[in-house]
């Protein structure tokens, strides 16, 4: 199993730099940032700078969309990376939610993500695409390498990223929902002819390694909420007890009554009182160093390539630390 480590872009973006840094010399084989332009600061231009006082530290957005920037940027940003610093980024991609939804936007549809993977992908790796029904193709590039990771909740999604990514990124740390879920992407991979046990499978969730447990999860309940978001899209499609959907996914949004995104990904989110403790329990990697490794040790049975560390709470340094010296050690 390999680690990832993955930060908001606050300012000042040398503090991200900085725990990037710092996560590579811990181990850690990645690096992800999240990517909505109006609530942080532009992830690119930070991943440069990231690439750049790295050695060996793969890169990319955990999770950038089809919508907020033009297909063409996208692939020519990634192999422009790629050029400078040897093929070391990830397309991470998703629907768009915070992105999207703070600039009064909808997110993107299963259908134009789809075809957004496909062409990010080809156009990067220096091969013709169709744009809007042009053909175009990024002439400069000379053996780019971008794979794309889809993030996914829902039946749909998880079954298109079966078919078209090379990656699988689930947000949540609950073994069987794990389980289910890349089991129905892998399904769809091979119903597609493609080779499922080829699909990567990150899970990312928050890690707070300590005894405290209640600090623990007041400083990780916001993920819950962030989860929700996703979670009502899907009860607003299949339905509150649906039998393609897990209850133990869809029941804990009952009592959501909303979201503010002006808190979104931060500890003590007002937004996130509706998320109950055995939920932070379920989705996040909490308790001491024992239950970190056992959870993360059943992750990786059933699948799972890569874990990243969502780092947004009290205890950032800290964390990285631990899973330096004893976590990812003991995964390896």
């Amino acid at each position: 199993m390999e680690f990832g480590l993955v930060l908001q872009t606050d300012p000042p973006a040398s503090a991200v730099v900085d725990l990037m840094r710092r996560a590579e010399s811990a181990g850690f084989r990645h690096g992800w940032t999240f990517d909505s332009a109006v609530l942080w600061q532009e992830p690119f231009v930070i991943h440069s700078r990231v690439l750049a006082e790295t050695d060996r530290l793969v890169v990319g957005p955990m999770v950038t969309n089809p919508g907020t920037r033009t297909w063409e940027v996208t692939a020519s940003t990634f192999a422009t990376l790629n050029e400078m610093y040897g093929n070391r980024t990830v397309c991470g991609i998703g629907r768009g939610d915070s992105a999207m939804r703070v600039a009064g936007r909808a997110p993107n549809t299963l259908a134009r993500l789809g075809e957004a993977i496909g062409v990010i992908r080809d156009l990067a790796e220096g091969r013709e695409a169709l744009v809007d029904g042009r053909p175009l193709r990024l002439p400069w590039v000379r053996e780019g390498r971008l794979p794309v990771w889809m993030g996914a909740y829902g039946p749909k999604a998880l079954a298109l990223a079966g078919r078209v990514a090379d990656g699988l990124i689930l947000q949540l740390a609950d073994p069987y929902l794990t389980e289910w879920m890349i089991k129905a992407a892998r399904t769809a991979a091979a119903e597609a002819g493609r080779d499922p046990a080829a699909l990567t499978v990150c899970v990312a969730a928050p890690a707070y390694v300590g005894d405290d447990l209640a600090h623990a999860r007041e400083q990780c309940r916001w993920f819950g909420g962030m989860v929700g978001n996703h979670v009502a899209d899907l009860v607003a499609r299949y339905g509150a007890h649906s039998d393609v959907v897990p209850a133990a996914l869809t029941d804990y949004i009952g009592r959501r009554q909303g979201y503010d995104y002006a808190h979104h990904g931060r500890a003590g989110n007002p937004s996130t009182d509706f998320v109950p403790d055995d939920i932070v329990d379920r989705f996040c990697v909490l308790g001491d160093v024992a239950a970190h490794v056992a959870k993360l040790r059943a992750l990786r049975d059933l699948g799972v390539d890569q874990f990243a560390v969502y780092a947004m709470h009290d205890a950032k340094e800290a964390v990285i630390e631990v899973y330096g010296e004893q976590v990812i050690p003991a995964l390896r």
